[in-house]
């Protein structure tokens, strides 16, 4: 009698399994893709870690190079106008070739040096930067301008360097100081810098006014620091 009862019960045990067998793939891939899904956010987000991390690599970067200009300037200049140049081969000015001005500038501790023997602007800058730790003299106003023209007229020479250097292409030119400052002043004579033809800047020693001309003309120069 008790055979008649079990029967229907492993009937319903079977259609039962079978249903859970024909779930089981649906339920795996469920889980499967939950777990994906969690891995997915954990590389997107790995992803945007290391994509900030070389953003700001690259940021840094800039700001090196940047700040890096004026040891830029004194090996890649030097050698591209003069690849005969080498810093070995740098000898520092004699001081009966130069004279010594303090001007009253305002500032204490700056000091100025006409540089009487001539030179192209690369050695010159190179000369203001190793021999006396400073750069070509930069100016950034006309009171100071005035200061620099009364050193720059005891020269033996029309003209001399000061620290201004024009960079880039066509429309895309900017002048530069060497020290790395500023270009906020000019002082350039009629016509310039539109009719120079060159890429340095040199003060007329009679009128104080700036041109542009060769790089690789030779002439005295005064550096600052």
């Amino acid at each position: 009698m008790k055979y008649p009862l079990l029967l229907p019960l492993l009937l319903l045990g079977t259609v039962a399994a079978l249903h859970l067998d024909k779930d089981a793939p649906y339920l795996k891939s469920a889980k499967i893709q939950a777990d994906m899904g969690q891995d997915g956010d954990g590389s997107g987000k790995q992803e945007r870690e290391s994509a900030l991390t070389a953003e700001v690599i690259e940021t840094e970067g800039e700001e090196v190079e940047a700040s890096g200009y004026q040891d830029t300037f004194e090996v890649k200049e030097a050698v591209e106008s003069d690849p005969a140049a080498s810093p070995k081969d740098l000898v520092c000015p004699k001081e009966e070739d130069t004279i010594q001005i303090q001007e009253n500038t305002g500032c204490k501790n700056c000091h100025f040096l006409l540089v009487l023997t001539p030179s192209t602007f690369d050695n010159a800058q190179r000369i203001c930067r190793r021999c006396y730790h400073g750069n070509l003299v930069s100016i950034h106003s006309y009171n100071f301008n005035y200061h620099v023209h009364c050193i720059a007229s005891r020269a033996n020479q029309a003209q001399v360097w000061i620290g201004g250097i024009m960079k880039g292409t066509c429309l895309w030119q900017k002048f530069y100081w060497t020290d790395g400052s500023c270009w906020n002043f000019g002082f350039w004579a009629p016509g310039q810098p539109g009719n120079g033809k060159g890429h340095c800047v040199a003060m007329s020693t009679k009128e104080g006014r700036w041109q542009r001309i060769c790089c690789k003309s030779h002439l005295p120069f005064v550096c600052s620091y």
